[in-house]
């Protein structure tokens, strides 16, 4: 009974981490925006998608081959640097510009550069796993609010379908996540979240041998660990030997993705002031949600799944729903 009650808390946390991501993204849709992070000229093109995309095989060919020349150093330094840099997008629109200093004729925000130097200050020093995870959320919210904000309908539903099945092909088929879980987990970096069954429990205690594909794991050690886009593990012990889970931060990011899409992109009016949260968005959040419950409970039954699929599904159903829900053709929902 315990230990049950432990797993449904680490669950618990999971939900509500991926739920900070969402609420995270939400509200900072609009400062994005209005500060002008908006990453592309025309978020309606279809290829911002396909561009993307390649960014990503291109990072995960890079990755194989730093993991292969044993200079995983470099990745670390570059995932912490990238951590600091999605860091200060964030407090750039949350913190007021109090203190500010003009160089070169540009202006910095003096606490927001301070916050971020601290987010990455505290990954390379003290990578505990709340560390971790805190850094997590705000790199994820900040992600998804750009990406959320420059990726129209259309490309927002292209760019997560696309990799659902990569993230499918990935852990079913090649298999390559094994590789790059076995090397990121000994790195201690913020690509995956990191979720204790024991507040006693210590990340920078454990020594990683991580081996299945993707992004939740869990054993009694760090045991099948996962990193990247997404892969639900549950391979070796039951749920009943389990200490910690480990989700791919790209699973929480993926999905609020369209999110974020949805509520700054779709012709529905907002359902509060002060946030960016929409009918079609409410529903991407809850579809995220249905599509994370199972795949903790196929983890739990220790059997090997990719996330995405369920995730982006989840979400991508959810939006639909709710826009068709809202008095949105069909035509229009999709961004056509």
């Amino acid at each position: 009974m315990e230990q049950r009650t432990r797993v449904l808390g680490a669950a618990g946390l999971t939900v509500a981490i991926f739920l900070l991501v969402q609420l995270g993204a939400l509200a900072l849709v609009e400062p994005f925006q209005s500060a002008g992070f908006q990453t592309v000229e025309d978020p309606s093109d279809p290829t911002n998608s396909l561009v993307y995309i390649g960014i990503i095989l291109v990072f995960t060919a890079g990755m194989l081959a730093v993991m292969k020349l044993g200079v995983e150093w470099i990745l670390r330094v570059v995932i912490i640097a990238t951590s600091g840099l999605l860091s200060l997008y964030v407090f750039s629109v949350v913190i007021p510009a109090a203190l500010v200093v003009t160089l070169g004729g540009a202006q910095f925000n003096v606490l927001a550069w301070v916050a971020a130097a601290l987010v990455a200050l505290a990954l390379a020093v003290y990578p505990e796993w709340y560390v971790i995870d805190a850094a997590g959320v705000v790199m994820g919210a900040g992600a998804a609010g750009l990406f959320g904000i420059s990726f129209g309908l259309l490309p927002a539903i292209v760019l997560l379908s696309v990799l659902a099945v990569y993230d499918a092909i990935s852990v079913y088929g090649t298999e390559h996540m094994l590789t790059l879980a076995s090397g990121v987990m000994d790195l201690k970096i913020p690509v995956v979240l990191v979720i204790p069954l024991t507040l006693s429990y210590s990340y920078l205690e454990e020594t990683a041998q991580a081996t299945p594909e993707g992004a939740v794991s869990a054993d009694e050690r760090l045991g099948d660990g996962g990193a990247n886009d997404g892969a639900a593990s549950g391979h070796g012990p039951g749920a009943s030997e389990r200490d910690v889970f480990f989700i791919g931060l790209g699973d929480a990011v993926m999905p609020t993705v369209m999110v974020a899409s949805a509520a700054f992109f779709a012709p529905v009016e907002p359902l509060v002031s002060g946030i960016a949260l929409n009918l079609p968005a409410l529903t991407s959040m809850v579809g995220t949600m249905g599509g994370l419950v199972v795949l903790l409970w196929l983890v739990l039954k220790g059997r090997a799944h990719a996330g995405l699929p369920l995730l982006n599904g989840g979400a991508i159903g959810g939006y639909l729903v709710g826009a068709l829900a809202s008095g949105l053709s069909l035509t229009t929902a999709l961004g056509l």
